[in-house]
């Protein structure tokens, strides 16, 4: 039963959650920052204890980029995972429903809840059955092989290289995961191939809607992303699919030696909402690309991956450590994540902007 609508960047063509019709989803934390996107509002209500779960969709990190802006679980699982029966028109290959959530108890079952097996000619594809882990208990962790990746894991602010480090090296320390030092190559050339899919399957899903509308009616941003969409051709997105194939073989590689990937969830916290972007919206290439750096081939490549709350900025802001699987191997992240969560919870802070439902005056 949903309960409510939130908030959300415009047609999920951004990653701030800046909606020059509706507002800006902000952020609990500091209401003068973006809450992330493009599942915005989904995590700001989670955030601000406004209740303890909802639903976005993943096309590109839309679920956890804003989960790790806002300090909240973010959970995407396996593509396919989540029977959704066509509610995903827009990009079939790489988008995802999506967990945000309070704790990962939560998310555990909400997932519970709305995964299944999927009615498709893909049987053989997909596994009979969801298995659920057991929490708390965490024991089946200390046998898990970690990739690190790491000139691509420090690629990021200080302030989450630090955090990041410091809460992965708490993780290994207590429960002795081996850490493995692994090179995923090519990975500016699969960001520019999963922009270039999910650009193209969103402009042709919109056909039909953006030939009912008048141009003037979208956004400054949402005009620009839209041109850039309708820009690619048939040629192109075949090659990116090419891309995909290759990649997936890298990733392969890197799962015959370890069990998880694990990358902080975004480059950078939460930056300041610009005055002139409440009107306009706003396309920051620079931020934008540092919030998606390391969600790329969980949509791409359809793998699961969660992020989870590890620490916060020098401002306060929070900072998110994502783990990413192979195929169906939620049970997996979300004794990882639960493990990282049982770590960090005491120094969890709650936002600026918080309300407790359960408090009777």
């Amino acid at each position: 039963m949903l309960v409510g609508k939130t908030n959300m960047h415009e047609l999920g063509t951004g990653t701030s959650g800046i909606n020059p019709h509706y507002g800006a989803a902000r952020n609990p934390y500091d209401t003068n920052r973006i809450a992330g996107g493009s599942s915005s509002g989904s995590a700001s209500v989670v955030s601000s204890g406004l209740c303890p779960v909802s639903l976005g969709v993943d096309g590109g990190g839309s679920v956890r980029i804003p989960a790790a802006l806002c300090g909240v679980v973010g959970l995407k699982p396996t593509f396919n995972r989540i029977p959704h029966s066509g509610v995903l028109p827009l990009y079939w290959t790489v988008g995802m429903v999506g967990i945000l959530a309070a704790t990962v108890e939560d998310a555990l079952i909400s997932y519970a809840a709305i995964s299944g097996e999927i009615p498709t000619y893909h049987h053989s594809s997909i596994p009979t059955k969801i298995n659920l882990p057991l929490l708390p208990s965490t024991k089946s962790i200390s046998n898990i092989k970690l990739a690190k990746y790491g000139k691509w894991f420090d690629d990021c602010s200080n302030d989450v290289r630090i955090c990041c480090s410091h809460a992965l090296n708490k993780l290994q320390d207590h429960y002795g995961l081996q850490i493995v030092d692994v090179t995923l190559p090519e990975l500016e050339v699969m960001r520019l191939a999963h922009y270039l899919t999910i650009a193209s399957e969103s402009y042709t899903s919109l056909d039909s809607f953006l030939q009912e509308k008048n141009f003037a009616e979208f956004g400054w941003d949402a005009r620009v992303a839209l041109n850039i969409y309708g820009a690619f051709s048939s040629m192109e997105y075949i090659k990116a699919q090419k891309i995909r194939n290759r990649q997936l073989q890298f990733h392969k590689k890197i799962f015959a030696e370890a069990d998880i990937i694990v990358s902080p969830t975004t480059g950078v916290t939460a930056y300041p909402i610009q005055d002139d972007a409440l009107k306009t919206g706003e396309l920051d290439y620079i931020n934008g690309a540092a919030l998606v750096r390391y969600s790329i081939s969980g949509n791409f490549l359809g793998l699961p991956a969660v992020t989870v709350a590890v620490g916060y900025d020098k401002l306060g802001l929070p900072i998110g450590l994502q783990f990413i699987g192979k195929p169906w191997a939620e049970v997996t992240l979300i004794h990882l994540a639960f493990a990282m969560q049982e770590m960090c919870m005491s120094e969890y802070r709650k936002p600026q902007i918080f309300y407790n439902l359960l408090r009777k005056d």
